[in-house]
């Protein structure tokens, strides 16, 4: 709601005289160059004043709640005035609105209740670019690797990074994480596994969702309303996974000769999955080797050759319902492919959940983390990793390189054995 100055006693006292002139408020209205809404609420603030009266306009600072005839003449109540224009206080959203009405159903009052939770779009902005200061790539055009070869692809997962998660070691079996070992532990393990893998014609830089723990500055999932356990500022995380979303696909840039992004949203990062991918189309708008694909959809398809690949988070459908999915919606890719794959994450854990004799390899993904107190107290077991897969256009899955996190619980070393 924009605020507008107040309008002054002698403009309310014109709008009735033009209308008193003129007869008609839609004459009126376009003899002073306004609507006709707005010219009503001139009319209602001069009401309001005392100016559609015979008698003396309301003190200043008042107005005029009730006019009574009385048999000693006129009775004329006047009130403090109401306070400025309502604005949403910033950094708040409505979150209801409860309303006193009278015996006719006019309104009398209204109580508008804000929450926390809605940030400035322009703030979170501003701490990408904070976050990007002393960050040394550029989003130049890089030279491609010479010997890429255009016959192979090579996937990078990068699911459940959870960025913004807290962990205290005592209470989660041995592991501290925060803000600034995510960012220096997932770093080194992308870059070390990006380096092993083979030099391939397309690298898909594959965000399986969930890049943020949190999605809001309330530090809770938004369907279920669970506490979450963060460390820093919503802002600042949203630099952080920003910047190491922009260092892996560098990396790629520097290892594969084309480069494709995409990030696909999860159950913790609904919204700033979003914000992320548009902060990469912009960041990477003049590199000719990179592609951000920003499509909504919660699936990701694509076809190579013999190949065909596809991946969603997990939330909303269960990997081993995939296949069919894959088939109902993609059924030229199908027809045309012997190796399909769907890569499936939310789980934190590895699994296989079909074999090729049912027509798809389901695979989901371990992530790179350790777990947080919720998980921990909860009983889950899953080990950590970081891989890239390469596939050929003829023979399907030709390798794959498997960076090793350190299990939860066997101490606070360096997460990856090679870093």
């Amino acid at each position: 709601m924009a605020w507008s100055p107040p309008v002054s006693d002698e403009d309310l006292q014109q709008a009735v005289q033009v209308v008193k002139a003129l007869g008609s408020q839609v004459a009126a209205a376009a003899h002073l160059g306004m609507s006709r809404g707005g010219l009503q609420s001139r009319l209602r603030a001069a009401a309001l004043r005392g100016f559609l009266l015979d008698e003396k306009p309301a003190m200043p600072g008042f107005r005029i709640s009730q006019v009574t005839d009385t048999p000693n003449g006129k009775f004329i109540q006047q009130k403090p005035e109401h306070g400025e224009a309502f604005e949403v206080p910033a950094g708040h959203v409505i979150k209801g609105v409860s309303a006193l009405v009278n015996s006719d159903g006019e309104e009398v009052l209204k109580w508008i209740k804000t929450k926390e939770g809605q940030l400035d779009p322009l703030a979170i902005a501003e701490s990408l670019k904070d976050a990007f200061k002393d960050y040394k790539g550029s989003a130049r055009p890089a030279r491609a690797p010479q010997a890429a070869s255009a016959d192979i692809l090579t996937v990078l997962p990068c699911n459940d990074w959870h960025i913004g998660m807290f962990a205290w070691g005592k209470e989660v079996g041995g592991e501290n994480w925060d803000l600034k070992i995510a960012e220096e532990t997932i770093g080194q393990s992308v870059e070390d596994t990006v380096a092993r893998s083979p030099s391939s014609g397309e690298c898909v830089v594959l965000g399986g969702g969930d890049l943020l723990h949190a999605d809001n500055s309330e530090n809770k999932t938004s369907k279920s309303g669970n506490v979450l356990q963060v460390d820093g500022r919503y802002q600042k995380v949203v630099g952080v996974a920003a910047k190491l979303m922009v260092r892996t696909a560098d990396a790629a840039l520097r290892r594969h000769d084309h480069v494709t992004l995409r990030i696909l949203p999860g159950n913790h990062d609904e919204h700033s999955a979003v914000a992320v991918a548009y902060f990469l189309l912009a960041w990477y708008r003049n590199e000719p080797r990179v592609t951000v694909d920003v499509d909504p959809s919660l699936f990701w398809w694509r076809r190579f050759g013999l190949v065909m690949l596809g991946a969603t988070h997990g939330h909303t459908v269960k990997i081993a319902q995939m296949p069919a999915i894959m088939a109902a919606r993609r059924p030229e890719d199908w027809g045309a492919t012997k190796f399909r794959y769907v890569h499936g994450f939310h789980l934190h854990h590895a699994a296989k959940i079909a074999t090729e004799g049912n027509g798809v390899i389901c695979e989901v993904h371990q992530a790179p983390i350790p777990q947080d107190a919720w998980h921990h107290n909860s009983g889950f077991l899953s080990g950590r990793s970081l891989q890239a897969i390469t596939y050929h256009k003829l023979y399907g899955e030709i390798g794959r390189v498997r960076t090793a996190m350190l299990d939860a619980g066997l101490g606070s070393e360096p997460a990856s054995i090679l870093a």
